[in-house]
């Protein structure tokens, strides 16, 4: 048991799949993420089958599609019960498991398998919920002055960005990796561990520690993406909403939203860093098995939207990287081109922890990939989202990485994107002549993927458009 590879899984929360340094953006930095690949391997055809943070992560813990376990939305204060999530099978057996940060699942501090968790949830949370950052800087020099994470007074779903108000070794990202070395340094030594360290970084306030957003204000930083199609999204109006989800704003605004955004994930990369070292000097890291990813990203201003719940690469497209445990005979440098999700998160690691995947499971592990194994991969991934901040936004999407085809259900419309000639999503396909067997495909296959659900979108031979309630 003591020789199977700890296990080190790394969340961050609507992180964009192309903002990492071996995605090539042009800007951002992300070199301790990057280096992953040298002893790992690197998916960048990754997606997130529910944008929003609550579905996205019962989808991590259990492997299972969002229609499945029941959030195919957002929506706060739901309960969940679960027979088999990951900490709890591989807390059955024989690891130690431990959560850091956050988890944004209900009710909450609900362990959901782990033996012990530390949590911080940002601005949620009843009156009476615990938070275990919040409570940590209460009780610091400027805590006890009476100082709290939000009093810089930026929204925690805005667009408005400033440098973080108190000195950096108080940013929740540094306390989220001192939270997980404490553990590291406490833990059982006689048992191999998993840890999952969920930071709640870059999603907003945008508030990265001055350097990092000195870092990024005066860079070159790439405007929006904007498609020939989004003019539907370009509304303008004389009193701009700083919670807003779609709309123009000025270029100096986004420019400084991008700039503070970027900060923050170079922010969590050299926190990574910190941990790292602290392992590799305790011969931890060549024992464990990593695996990062993020529950969703952010549009960031492409196509006149922002934050998340879209079918689009900024909202919909995710990181995910793998580093091996030194013991693992896989090929490192390996950079994999078939579309995978969240759902495979909770079957690679209990695959690489040689645990029995239960039969709930709807993910694959992506080992047999890594040792080149002739597996049959499934031929693209489905994601969905419901209404969230309009009724016209409830969509589905079907993408094996080269195409995407996206269907709203409330007005029937549909789009398609080539993704190998268009990755950024600037030409809609689908009133293309040319792309008309393409487009038939596409629908055939979300017609077949939704027949069995049984909720009416599809009766087996078509897509039956219909206006959908909040999930």
């Amino acid at each position: 048991m003591v020789d199977r590879p700890n296990l080190l899984l790394i969340t961050t929360d609507q992180h964009r799949g192309d903002c990492l340094g071996i995605a090539g953006h042009p800007v951002v930095e992300t070199p301790n993420l990057d280096f992953m690949l040298a002893r790992g391997a690197y998916f960048p055809r990754a997606y997130t089958e529910v944008p929003s943070t609550v579905g996205a992560r019962r989808t991590l813990i259990s492997g299972q599609k969002p229609f499945t376990h029941g959030m195919i939305g957002y929506k706060d204060g739901v309960p969940w019960e679960i027979e088999h999530t990951l900490p709890g099978e591989l807390a059955k057996a024989g690891y130690q498991t431990e959560f850091v940060g956050n988890m944004h699942l209900y009710p909450p501090r609900k362990l959901f398998g782990f033996h012990h968790a530390v949590h911080h949830e940002g601005a949620r949370g009843s009156p009476d919920y615990v938070d275990d950052y919040k409570e940590w800087l209460a009780g610091t020099q400027w805590g006890r002055e009476g100082v709290q994470e939000r009093d810089h007074g930026v929204p925690s779903n805005s667009w408005i960005a400033r440098p973080f108000h108190l000195p950096e070794h108080c940013h929740v990202t540094n306390w989220t990796v001192s939270m997980a070395i404490h553990f590291l340094k406490r833990r059982d030594p006689t048992m191999p561990f998993f840890i999952w360290i969920s930071f709640i970084k870059p999603h907003a306030p945008l508030d990265p520690p001055l350097v990092y957003f000195n870092q990024y204000v005066d860079a070159e930083i790439p405007k929006p993406f904007i498609g020939d199609w989004a003019g539907m999204h370009a509304v303008k109006v004389k009193a701009v909403d700083p919670n807003m989800w779609r709309g123009v704003l000025p270029w100096r605004l986004i420019r400084r939203a991008r700039a503070a955004y970027y900060g923050l994930i170079t922010h969590i990369d050299h926190q990574l860093g910190r941990l790292f070292e602290w392992m590799m000097r305790r011969r931890l890291l060549h024992r464990t098995f990593v695996l990062m990813a993020s529950d969703h990203g952010e549009m960031l201003g492409d196509h006149y939207l922002y934050r998340k719940s879209y079918a689009y690469e900024g909202s919909a497209r995710i990181p995910f990287i793998i580093r091996f445990a030194r013991s693992m005979d896989l090929e490192p440098g390996q950079t994999i081109d078939k579309v995978v999700g969240l759902m495979d998160v909770m079957p690679t690691l209990l695959d690489a922890a040689e645990v029995k995947i239960p039969e709930t499971v709807e993910g694959s592990s992506v080992l047999p990939l890594l040792r080149g194994e002739d597996v049959k991969w499934r031929p693209y991934l489905h994601g969905e989202h419901s209404a969230c901040y309009s009724p016209e936004n409830a969509m589905h999407y079907l993408t094996d990485g080269k195409e995407k085809y996206i269907w709203f259900p409330p007005s029937g419309r549909e789009q398609l994107f080539d993704l190998q000639s268009d990755p950024h999503e600037l030409h809609d396909l689908a009133a293309d002549p040319k792309a008309r067997k393409r487009l038939e495909m596409w629908r055939n296959r979300l017609v077949e993927e939704l027949a069995p659900r049984g909720d009416g979108l599809s009766d087996g031979k078509n897509l039956i458009p219909q206006r959908l309630r909040g999930s």
